[in-house]
């Protein structure tokens, strides 16, 4: 059962990334640029928030 929601979810992420490449290739394009402009300290924040914020809506849902 964990397996089975872990596969889901794997999906829904790769779903949903794989659109916005398909639909959006010049903006995202520009975002990777913009990504080096961006110190070490600020992107590990940002993932920590974003990782901390999914682990939490999971919880919420289930």
């Amino acid at each position: 059962m964990l397996v089975e929601k872990l596969l889901l979810a794997l999906g829904l992420v790769l779903a949903v990334e794989g659109a916005m490449y398909a639909l959006f290739p010049t903006f995202l394009r520009r975002m990777v640029r913009q990504v080096d402009m961006v110190s070490d300290v600020q992107l590990r924040r940002g993932g920590l928030i974003a990782m901390l914020s999914g682990v939490a809506l999971v919880w919420l849902v289930n």
